[in-house]
């Protein structure tokens, strides 16, 4: 069951919230020129933040979570609907978020990558669109696996760098 406020109405003589660090502060009325209509101004701040939570609570449990109705097997004990998560709002939009933002990072890694020297452009296609091993790209370029990690690593930071800096 659910609290209607967070501070019952006949406990209001004072306002009692604890820090980050989990110390006690009571704030009593009369105190550093605190007056009772700062206490009841806190108290119903404290009221509105339990109400926006419960509206929020029965937008959930009621709108998004009706899409899904148990689990596994389950799930399709009353609606066969309910199982086809291609009409749940709340998935296609985090799908489309998610697509945008490959998109977005797959469009500035391509600006990036035109900033690469040749020999950078050949390392990352070797590593990352190959597949092949430090020590594959070694071998074949006549140098330590070290190297070829530190080169790797190089490349990394010129590559975030440019990123971010979205040439």
């Amino acid at each position: 069951m659910s609290r209607e406020y967070k501070t019952s109405k006949k406990k209001r003589t004072n306002y009692i919230y604890y820090t980050a660090e989990g110390t006690k502060i009571v704030i009593v009325p009369g105190e550093d020129g605190v007056t009772e209509a700062d206490i009841e101004l806190l108290h119903s701040i404290d009221d509105c933040e339990v109400d926006e939570q419960r509206r929020y609570h029965y937008r959930v449990t009621t709108h998004l979570d009706a899409y899904h109705d148990g689990e596994n097997e389950a799930a399709n004990d009353r609606n066969k609907y309910l199982a086809d998560e291609s009409v749940n709002p709340e998935q296609i939009l985090l799908e489309e978020e998610n697509e945008d933002e490959h998109q977005e990072l797959l469009s500035k890694l391509a600006r990036a990558m035109e900033w690469l020297t040749l020999e950078e452009k050949e390392l990352f296609k070797k590593k990352y669109v190959d597949n092949r091993t430090n020590v594959d790209m070694a071998s074949e370029m006549g140098v330590s696996e070290t190297t070829i990690r530190k080169r790797l690593k190089k490349l990394q930071g010129k590559i975030r760098k440019l990123i971010s800096a979205d040439v």
